[in-house]
């Protein structure tokens, strides 16, 4: 399993946060007698191309690699004594064939569970690492609108936890 999906289970966050741009930008009135500047920012883009995002994704083949690389070495050795179960089932007595049968079956349920909990391993972290990237992302826009003035409107929907508009001027 690779974990170039970081950046697919993002899209999510991405379309929610340009959403909630839009909905929030909505009650600026054009009779509003100052100037509106607005900044644009593909979340997606940053998820993608920056170096934080690129740091946690490499974070996370690091952490995770021991793991995959032992799973797949399980799932390796159940095709091999399922290859051989098979090869040699014609030729073995009947509680043999049945013990390897109750065996093969223990070994795929065991490594069913296994790679049932790599996956909710990695999904877990891979989205502690995304919203950590988002916040801190979050946070350099904030100080930018704010360092020029910015008047805007930001509705952030995270699916961490939820925040209300804010208006920077």
């Amino acid at each position: 399993m690779r974990i170039d999906t970081f950046v697919q289970s993002s899209r999510r966050i991405v379309r929610l946060t340009g959403l909630g741009l839009v909905m929030g930008l909505m009650p600026i009135s054009q009779s509003t007698a100052q100037e509106v500047r607005i900044g644009v920012v593909s979340i997606e883009r940053i998820l993608r191309d920056s170096t934080p995002a690129k740091l946690s994704q490499q974070k996370l083949e690091q952490e995770f690699a021991k793991r995959e690389k032992q799973i797949q070495e399980s799932a390796n050795k159940f095709k091999e004594i399922t290859n051989k179960l098979e090869r040699d089932a014609t030729v073995m007595p009947e509680s043999e064939r049945q013990k390897r049968q109750r065996e093969i079956a223990e070994l795929e349920r065991d490594l069913q569970r296994r790679q049932r909990e790599f996956r909710e391993d990695l999904n877990q972290r891979r989205n502690e690492e995304i919203a950590g990237v988002v916040e801190r992302a979050n946070r350099v826009i904030r100080q930018i609108a704010e360092a020029k003035s910015s008047t805007s409107s930001f509705r952030r929907r995270s699916t961490h936890r939820p925040e209300s508009t804010s208006r920077t001027r």
